[in-house]
């Protein structure tokens, strides 16, 4: 309240006229917050309404002038008391001082709310971080599952959790770890049960919240205290089958007493991605022996980190993008993000980690992760890269890797293309004459330096402009004799394309390389994303 009290301070010295604000507390209690603190608040205050019209109350010392303050509740502003001839004076002071109170409370509730907004945003980025390194750093099920399930109770505030994992051979859900109660208390569950809430979830493959008492049943009633969230474990299957169940997650019991939220099931919903992840992986471990079946099981691996891609036709009409990654390990560190960021923009991110395979693919499922999440707090490139390296700043300093990413902002509305580029060397833009534009690096590769990054604008012709991005891996593709394809001829092919669809210079570009590599061992993953708005 400082500014607010200096600014009616100032009033009074300027007027010669006293102010001063009052607010009621959680008891009723009427305080004075800013101005002149030794006015009393009058009886009548409370029939005031904010943005109704003044009051006028005569006291001994002269007339006081109080309104309620307009758009904040519980909030009084009182001009006075004046001399009977100034009474005019002091209701038009009233009146100007009304708007500028409104504004103060407003700015405040706004910083509040902002607050609170970034620290649940911190929250579900420290819990996606914190997740991705137990599973990067473990390979036993129960030891992950145990980890990851007190984070998500910690962030959540639940005091009874529990991870049960389908058994295939008895078909029922096991609890695997539990918290709150003894999970060798807990009776296995039949997928096929009507009462059971998870063999619900498990069977409809969705998340779902729960009142008290809705659907009870006496074999949940280990891990189930009031209203209970759960939503299924998942593996997506790139097969005819699509999504298979692997288990459902908990929680109950809520410290605050409230409810569970959309946003609560949200979040653990994308940590259950991840422990399916976990579950598979402890799977392949346990059949690392026989090596056909964990190649057999490490393409799948690549095909479930190609899921974690967006489909670029979701984002027609504002965009018309085409996209593809072609890992050379079973799973790679090249990866593409795309977001809608309202009022016709559309963010589109190239990325290479510095490596291949697990720890790679790690890095990259973090990336996935918290980009999505930071890239709806800003519409800035570079503020929004700036805030993914702080995220992974400590994983790649522990890994020594790092990314070159390029993050560009397409808004045709503006006319205008907005990027940063940290250290990805293959961004264009080809105009409709076929006028080609590198998007040259601005800084370092994430993981190099600490220093906030930067970004550039440039002119944006919708639906003429082209916006053509590539790693490494394309141009540098390799033939037996070692000759590279380059990267002009990919250059020449998108100019000669530039008034096709993207898909078609997306196919033909990896029909180029295909035709140079021939049956040479490919060294780098391959991503190539094409885009027009």
């Amino acid at each position: 309240m400082k500014d607010l009290n200096l600014a009616l301070h100032a009033f009074t010295t300027a007027t010669g006229i006293r102010a001063v604000v009052w607010t009621a507390g959680v008891d009723g209690t009427l305080t004075a917050i800013a101005g002149a603190h030794e006015v009393s608040p009058p009886g009548v205050i409370r029939l005031l309404t904010a943005g109704g019209p003044p009051a006028e109350v005569d006291r001994e010392d002269g007339v006081l002038l109080v309104s309620g303050v307009p758009n904040t509740p519980k909030a009084w502003i009182g001009v006075g008391p004046v001399e009977e001839v100034f009474r005019d004076s002091a209701l038009a002071h009233l009146t100007f001082l009304q708007p500028v109170v409104s504004h103060y409370f407003q700015s405040a509730m706004e910083v509040e709310h902002s607050a609170y907004e970034l620290a649940e945003r911190y929250e579900e980025i420290n819990l996606l971080y914190t997740t991705s390194e137990i599973l990067g750093r473990t390979v036993s099920l129960e030891e992950a599952a145990a980890r990851i399930l007190s984070e998500i109770s910690e962030t959540v505030g639940a005091r009874r959790a529990a991870i049960l994992v389908h058994d295939r051979t008895t078909d029922t859900l096991q609890v695997v770890s539990a918290l709150g109660f003894d999970p060798r208390d807990a009776a296995p569950i039949a997928t096929g049960n009507a009462e059971a809430v998870t063999a619900f979830v498990f069977r409809e493959q969705r998340g779902f919240i729960f009142d008290d008492g809705v659907m009870p049943c006496e074999a949940e009633a280990e891990f189930r205290r009031g209203g209970l969230l759960a939503v299924p474990i998942l593996w997506t299957n790139p097969g005819p089958h699509g999504s298979i169940p692997l288990g459902v997650v908990t929680l109950s019991e809520r410290r605050t007493g409230e409810h569970f939220s959309a946003g609560d099931e949200k979040l653990v919903s994308a940590i259950a991605t991840q422990i399916g992840t976990a579950i598979q992986n402890a799977r392949l471990v346990r059949s690392s022996l026989a090596q056909q079946r964990l190649q057999q099981e490490m393409r799948l691996a690549s095909d479930l980190q190609l899921k974690l891609l967006p489909d670029a036709a979701l984002f027609a009409p504002e965009a018309h993008i085409a996209a593809r990654v072609v890992s050379a390990d079973s799973v790679g560190g090249d990866f593409y993000q795309l977001f809608r960021l309202g009022g016709g923009r559309t963010g589109v991110m190239v990325g290479d980690v510095s490596s291949h395979g697990i720890r790679a693919a790690l890095v990259m499922a973090l990336v996935m992760s918290a980009s999505s999440i930071h890239a709806q707090s800003t519409a800035d490139p570079a503020e929004m890269l700036t805030k993914l390296l702080g995220t992974l700043a400590d994983e790649l300093e522990s890994t020594e890797m790092f990314i070159s990413i390029f993050y560009a902002v397409l808004d045709p509305a503006r006319g205008v293309l907005r990027y940063a580029n940290a250290g990805h060397p293959h961004a264009f833009v080809i105009g409709a004459d076929g006028a080609t534009e590198r998007l040259g690096a601005l800084d370092t590769p994430l993981g190099m330096s600490p220093k906030p990054l930067g970004a550039r604008e440039r002119p944006w012709s919708p639906n003429r402009d082209l916006l053509l991005v590539f790693t490494d891996g394309v141009s540098d593709s390799r033939n037996r004799q070692d000759v590279r394809l380059g990267e002009q001829k990919v250059l020449d092919l998108a100019k000669t394309l530039r008034n096709e669809a993207p898909e078609v210079l997306v196919e033909k570009v990896f029909g180029a390389v295909a035709t140079h590599v021939g049956d040479a061992l490919r060294r780098d993953d391959l991503t190539l994303v094409v885009a027009r708005s």
